[in-house]
């Protein structure tokens, strides 16, 4: 006889978000940085058993959350084999010389007191060309993060504006995902919901790098830096040479040509592994404990560069720091993390509780500036719970759409709220997809660079603030208030 199924109510749904959100901020409070080695992932585990518990009293067979918690793991195939390979690109850009190459020059352009809203656009104009925030963060970020420890700039500043900037780039491109999913599931077509989102992306990213600027002056010296000794020794220990500049243009060239990243991501990394050869002959020979550079020898270092830990002398502490890789191997804690937020994910939303949140949020859409308001927390609470920023853009398009057309309102004022509030919020959350990938690729933990991604966390404020005042608010009549 099967169980009679029963709805959840939203004190339910919001039972296990309440106990997770407690139990992660204790787990923290214990473990400090730690938490993401595995503690963090067994916590996303006891909120998917709270959340199961209610849905087994619903009438809702496990084996209808497991399929639920298949199908969310699916999703995320691409994104893990991305970790991946990201993970083994790092490593060959590392002994070829191309990061070194990146910070290098980077040190003897980038200055001081322009540093941190030079990232935010420079991260900006790389992500519009490829339209991928995680492509920008691991080739320039990674390179603009070293720069900056180099020069004792705090890691939490420079990883805000490398963040704020790949975003940004990310919401205008149109080779963006979710610049493209945003308009379709909202009804909206992609060059009007580009044209529309630079209302409140534009004043955002001003401001961004205003208050980035002002950061800049007053916490960061902007007097002469001499990096006469970081340059030396770079130098001395690595080939140092512009030609290496060829392989991450190759990369963003494939991604503004629309290759697909895992394509683009792999000739990286295997382009890196050659030019390691061509340029870096010594650094081989060094690893591999050979005089002469050998095939086996070769062979093994570029190998392990791919898949596990790297690490070159340098003699420098602080280059010491930066010229380490983790390889694939150092994705798996956050490929683990993953995971285990896609299980609470999927058990949430096979019982009914992501729906039962954005449908209390949608009854509370009573006025133009509500219903706007009530977007924005649906968005954030399907960054929260359901930990992919996919869903958080799907999940509320799909419900809210009828309620803008009932209000007159133009899809495209739907579209622009999912991805000011749904695509640049998922990398502030630690357990969400987005929020684990830049925390691992920069090395920087979201709680460090959380107050300065301030692109992220403005845009949702200002939509808000757009729609209060009724500032060019789109009708489906094609006029604006």
């Amino acid at each position: 006889m099967k169980n009679k199924k029963h709805s959840i109510s939203l004190l339910e749904s919001l039972i296990p978000i309440f106990i997770l959100i407690t139990l992660l901020a204790y787990n923290v409070f214990i473990y400090g940085d730690d938490a993401m080695s595995g503690s963090n992932q067994f916590i996303l585990l006891i909120g998917a058993a709270i959340a199961c518990v209610f849905g087994l009293q619903k009438g809702i067979h496990f084996k209808s959350m497991i399929e639920s918690v298949s199908s969310n793991i699916k999703s995320i195939t691409g994104a893990i084999l991305i970790l991946l390979f990201v993970g083994a690109l790092s490593g060959t850009w590392l002994v070829s010389g191309i990061i070194p190459s990146m910070i290098y020059y980077g040190l003897q352009i980038l200055h001081p007191t322009i540093f941190l809203p030079s990232c935010l656009i420079i991260c900006a104009i790389i992500s519009i060309a490829t339209g991928s925030s995680w492509t920008t963060s691991a080739t320039v970020g990674i390179a603009l993060i070293g720069i900056g420890r180099a020069i004792d700039i705090p890691e939490g500043m420079v990883a805000g504006a490398v963040i704020s900037g790949a975003y940004f780039g990310d919401k205008l491109s149109p080779l963006s995902d979710t610049t493209n999913l945003a308009p379709a599931v909202s009804g909206s077509d992609l060059f009007t919901h580009i044209k529309y989102l630079t209302i409140t992306t534009v004043p955002t990213v001003l401001i961004t790098i205003f208050i980035l600027s002002l950061i800049n002056f007053f916490t960061i010296s902007s007097g002469p830096t001499d990096h006469q000794s970081l340059l030396d020794t770079i130098d001395n220990t690595f080939n140092i040479s512009p030609f290496l500049f060829i392989v991450p243009l190759i990369v963003i060239f494939m991604i503004f040509k629309k290759t697909p990243p895992l394509i683009a991501l792999f000739i990286g990394t295997v382009l890196g592994g050659i030019f390691a050869v061509i340029f870096q002959s010594s650094i081989i020979n060094t690893i591999s404990g050979n005089s002469e550079l050998t095939f086996s020898g070769a062979y093994q270092v570029v190998l392990n560069s791919m898949t596990i830990e790297t690490s070159i002398d340098s003699g420098d502490p602080i280059l010491n720091d930066l010229f380490y890789s983790g390889g694939m191997k150092g994705m798996l804690d956050t490929i683990w993390l993953v995971i285990c937020a896609m299980v609470f994910g999927g058990i949430m939303e096979s019982i009914g509780a992501l729906k039962k949140i954005s449908s209390s949020l949608l009854e509370l859409g009573k006025s133009t500036f509500s219903i706007f308001a009530s977007t924005v927390g649906s968005c954030l609470a399907i960054n929260l719970t359901a930990s992919d920023q996919y869903l958080s853009i799907v999940i509320p398009g799909k419900m809210f759409s009828k309620a803008y057309k009932d209000k007159n309102l133009a899809p495209e004022n739907l579209s622009r709220t999912l991805e000011d509030s749904g695509t640049v919020t998922s990398v502030l959350i630690p357990w969400n997809t987005c929020g684990a990938y830049q925390s691992s690729i920069l090395g920087v933990s979201v709680a460090d660079y959380f107050i300065y991604a301030i692109f992220n966390w403005l845009s949702p404020f200002m939509t808000l603030f757009v729609a209060a005042l009724n500032i060019k608010i789109k009708k489906l009549n094609n006029k604006t208030i």
